[in-house]
């Protein structure tokens, strides 16, 4: 968590999320908790008949991960902004990793803000998902 006074740079990495290995009860979970039931990412054969080998991970699953980087760095009430770009699919099985690094320092409405470039990412290191945050430091 960032502190009051601690000294970011532009450059600086914030300290990652990894998380465990995507398997179809992370799906089932995900389903029930956001009301997304979509077959494609819980039923096999419906998923198979789209076209694809298996379920995947839901891409809002992911987001919620890069939320999840993000809180654990500053509190909540400091996120102001944060998109992203979705650019590939998770997979069952992928050891997703979130990250993110501090591309502009800046002042805005009273605030020192810090605009991040965050990202998850499979074990192989493709990128899934992109985006940017804006965060208030304390």
């Amino acid at each position: 968590m960032v502190e009051q006074n601690m000294v970011i740079n532009v450059g600086d990495v914030i300290p990652e999320l990894k998380l465990p290995p995507v398997t179809r009860t992370t799906l089932a979970l995900f389903a029930g908790a956001s009301g997304d039931h979509n077959p494609i990412h819980v039923d096999i054969d419906f998923a198979r008949k789209a076209g694809m080998p298996d379920v995947f991970a839901h891409g809002m699953l992911s987001m919620a991960w890069l939320g999840r980087l993000l809180t654990a760095w500053v509190p909540q009430s400091q996120l102001r902004t944060w998109s992203v770009r979705f650019l590939g699919i998770t997979h069952l099985g992928d050891r997703v990793t979130c990250g993110g690094r501090v591309l502009e320092i800046f002042e805005e409405n009273g605030e020192r803000r810090v605009k991040l470039e965050i990202q998850t990412r499979n074990q192989e290191g493709e990128v899934k998902i992109a985006g940017e945050a804006v965060v208030c430091l304390p």
